[in-house]
């Protein structure tokens, strides 16, 4: 039954436009976990072995057939058109807020940032980048990322965002952070 299984799985997932869990294969295809997970990683190795234009990958909890990285320029030419605008660099900021500090409320976003993120914040809840996650003790609403952002940037959890420490910042660039980490932390203090 391995190669049937195998078969039904890959139809699964190439029918499904999000992440499939094992379980929720094991159910759709009535197999015990433990063959849907071997049934999965051969499918995998297939498609390494093979050098196939699609690979298996594991993203947001599930799996997922995606094209090849090597299809990348490729595909890039092909779809050059996006479906949605690029992110403002206000929504770049904020999503990379509410990424590293989640959850996190708006009014400390705009603490951070130093300037109001109320329409960054609700360009993002729209788009379903990001999520309310319950109530600050003060009352504001707090934001997290959503399985949408961990798929876009292909993560299998947010513990895969890259270490900030290893962020190396132009003079230019690290001066403006620090001068806006500054006048955040005089704020929260009470002195600004």
């Amino acid at each position: 039954m391995t190669a049937e299984l195998e078969r039904t799985i890959e139809a699964l997932l190439f029918l499904s436009a999000e992440p499939v869990d094992a379980a929720a294969l094991a159910d759709a295809t009535e197999s015990d976990l433990h063959e849907v997970v071997t049934a999965v990683e051969r499918l995998r190795e297939h498609y390494e072995f093979e050098r196939r234009g699609l690979v298996l990958r594991e993203l947001a909890g599930g799996y997922v057939l995606a094209t090849h990285p090597d299809a990348e320029p490729a595909a890039r030419r092909l779809l050059a058109r996006p479906r949605t605008p690029p992110l403002t660099p206000a929504q770049a900021e904020t999503l990379a807020i509410v990424a590293y500090l989640q959850p996190v409320s708006r009014p400390e976003i705009a603490r951070i940032r130093g300037v109001n993120a109320e329409s960054a914040a609700a360009t993002l809840l729209e788009r379903g980048l990001v999520e309310e996650a319950g109530r600050s003790q003060f009352g504001a609403i707090l934001y997290r990322t959503t399985d949408l952002f961990l798929r876009l940037f292909g993560l299998r959890s947010i513990d895969e965002l890259p270490d900030s420490s290893e962020f190396d910042p132009s003079p230019e660039i690290e001066a403006e952070l620090r001068d806006r980490l500054m006048r955040a932390g005089e704020a929260r203090a009470g002195t600004g």
